[in-house]
């Protein structure tokens, strides 16, 4: 019955030239070969011949089609998914897109709390573990990409670290999802775990993780009901939990070293002589040698980070088109970027490119085993701290806030605003440091840094 009503059809397919129709339930013709679906419908009959049944699901696919008929003719052929992609992203920003699969991914691991942070998995995706540049490329033969289908994978650019963040909050809600399971003490995105890595990965010594375990405390940032996502709750600020954890060190840093450009150079002096003097035993923390390690490995990973950036192929082997006419086009381009690649890579030299590593939670490693001096996890914090009573308290009395007052973020669109030239060198540098480590901006940080200070000296600021 299907071949009688498209016999008399014989035009080729603009997407893939082949003549070999289809019919869709609605009544649509489509290529069996590329499964592209073209305007043209079956003629409505009214013949005793066709079931009712088949007469009413026609009827219904007719008017249908005449419902949103002001929306489809100016969009280019493509399958039915990619029809209706483009009719629903007029509708909101809740639309299909490479962020969004993302946005679903960080939802599946936050519902069962796996040991990997947002931070994580967009590195993950930059560093080429998780497809997402050209990722169609990794498509069953079988599986072909046309028409609208293009606007959803193709990219140029790496996906942002709030703009997922705010897409899962969003999709969360949109999908009416339950309160998530519990994040307790014993889960890897409680701040008291999480400080733990950030402070093997920067290097700092073990002994911060009591002060940090003080802040987490002070500022009820541990609290389950803080830190378990509740879609429903919409007011509820919704945690960026490895971003929390490294502003908690920060705001650790200033309470015992200022960072304020003088006294943390203070205290490395006196480390420095008094670790000459007595070789045996623990090492006193010495800022500059820890600043002069870092700055060195940093510098190091950001050129091979830069480089690799600076290599990254956005336009893939498999070229996309939008229609058979452009087909030609596309391919002459892409073969003209092909000769000039090959030509370049000639003058400039060839360059073995290093072998992929494998995903590792940890960019920098610090073994304690090493008899360089470079790591500093076992060193102590003497002459920072100072006995008083039955605990232990800084030496320094002093603290500067990032700023007095924070920004209607309403009115500002947000809560702080950051310019490096307003901050000590110090502070501008463990900033930067973490901003590395998570790949997001130092902004991001700073801002976390901000509402951390105004929880913990919240008594003195409303006196103030």
């Amino acid at each position: 019955m299907e071949e009688e009503d498209t016999r008399d059809y014989s035009e080729p397919c603009v997407q893939c030239s082949v003549v070999n129709w289809g019919l869709t339930d609605e009544g649509r013709f489509y290529c069996k070969s590329c499964h592209n679906v073209i305007e043209r419908t079956k003629e409505v009959l009214t013949s005793d011949v066709v079931p009712n049944a088949k007469i009413q699901s026609i009827s219904r696919g007719f008017r249908k089609r005449k419902k949103i008929a002001r929306e489809t003719t100016s969009v280019c052929s493509g399958s039915v998914d990619g029809g209706s992609y483009v009719l629903k992203r007029k509708k909101g920003n809740l639309r299909m897109s490479m962020p969004m699969t993302l946005s679903f991914c960080y939802i599946a691991l936050l519902w069962l709390r796996e040991p990997v942070t947002l931070s994580d998995l967009l590195r993950f995706v930059i560093d080429g573990h998780i497809p997402y540049l050209n990722a169609f490329q990794y498509f069953p033969e079988e599986m072909k990409l046309y028409g609208v289908d293009l606007k959803i994978f193709h990219v140029e650019s790496w996906p942002v670290y709030e703009d997922v963040h705010n897409k899962m909050s969003e999709l969360a809600a949109f999908l009416d999802l339950p309160r998530f399971p519990a994040i307790t003490d014993s889960c890897f995105l409680h701040p008291n775990i999480l400080c733990i890595k950030y402070l093997m990965e920067a290097n700092l010594p073990d002994e911060l993780h009591n002060w940090t375990c003080r802040v987490v405390k002070k500022i009820n940032a541990g609290e389950t009901d803080f830190l378990t996502l509740d879609p429903v709750n919409k007011s509820a600020r919704k945690v960026k939990y490895d971003v929390l954890a490294a502003a908690i060190i920060i705001v650790v840093l200033k309470l015992l070293f200022l960072l304020d450009d003088q006294y943390e150079w203070l205290l490395a002096n006196l480390a420095g002589k008094r670790n000459q003097k007595n070789k045996e035993g623990c090492l006193w923390f010495d800022f500059k040698k820890w600043y002069k390690i870092i700055k060195k490995s940093v510098d190091v990973e950001q050129k091979k980070l830069d480089e690799e950036r600076a290599r990254c192929l956005w336009k893939c082997e498999k070229p996309l088109f939008y229609s058979a006419k452009e087909k030609s086009v596309v391919l002459k381009k892409r073969q003209m970027v092909v000769n000039l690649q090959r030509q370049f890579g000639a003058l400039s030299g060839s360059r073995q490119v290093a072998e992929k590593q494998s995903p590792s939670s940890f960019q920098l490693n610090w073994a304690e085993e090493n008899t360089d001096g470079n790591c500093f996890h076992g060193h102590i914090l003497e002459g920072v701290l100072q006995e008083k009573g039955n605990s232990l308290t800084t030496m320094n009395t002093k603290y500067w806030l990032c700023t007095v007052k924070l920004c209607n973020e309403k009115i500002c669109g947000q809560l702080t605003h950051y310019k490096e030239s307003n901050f000590p060198q110090s502070y501008q540098f463990v900033l930067n440091l973490f901003s590395f480590l998570l790949r997001v901006p130092a902004s991001l940080i700073h801002e976390e840094v901000c509402l951390i200070e105004h929880k913990l000296f919240k008594t003195k600021l409303h006196r103030k």
